[in-house]
């Protein structure tokens, strides 16, 4: 498996031209993804934390470009990091909107339901509620007749998913909060 340490992420961010509020998005889905496969793996879930690292960081890789060229950064991203020899990152950032398949039949969260849930925790570079951050991709995307009935769709089943990565943990989902306050570099 081919993973990009964190200096190779941010030397890909850059040579993308990530807009920094992107950036700085990115690195906070990164400390919430690793702050949930930290707490997984010592329940032995085997999450592989480079793999999560690479594909928080990377999720947004082509979010930037796309406000131009109107392209599905999700599906955009995961062909790109494909092409530079990342598959398995690119799979993980392929889903980071929308997973192929919610519920992967394992007590354990995968890496893609890591990231995916960490994005949606995520509101520019603030760590808000779930319900929060789905609140406001409604309020932004929803007007658009083909997304309304998909963000709801998404919204239930990253629902499930919430429940699912927190029935094994010892605290609420909206402690995230405060266990992760303010905006800083992740510790790695």
């Amino acid at each position: 498996m081919n993973i990009p340490s964190r200096e190779i992420c941010f030397e890909l961010i850059k040579k993308m031209g990530m807009l920094e509020h992107i950036v700085d998005h990115s690195v906070q889905v990164c400390r919430v993804a690793l702050f949930l496969t930290d707490i997984w793996n010592q329940r032995r879930a085997n999450l592989n934390r480079d793999l999560v690292m690479a594909a928080a960081l990377l999720h947004d890789i082509t979010k930037t470009r796309s406000f131009e060229t109107g392209e599905d950064h999700a599906a955009s991203g995961g062909l790109l990091l494909e092409e530079w020899d990342y598959p398995e990152v690119g799979d993980i950032v392929a889903q980071h909107v929308r997973l192929r398949v919610y519920g992967n039949g394992n007590g354990f969260p995968d890496e893609a339901e890591i990231v995916n849930y960490a994005d949606k925790r995520v509101l520019h570079d603030r760590i808000v509620t779930f319900a929060k951050r789905m609140e406001y991709i409604v309020e932004r995307y929803g007007h658009i007749p083909e997304f309304g009935e998909k963000l709801q769709w998404i919204w239930k089943r990253s629902t499930e998913l919430e429940s699912k990565i927190f029935s094994g943990l010892d605290f609420e989902p909206d402690d995230l909060v405060d266990l992760l306050p303010g905006r800083r570099e992740p510790e790695w």
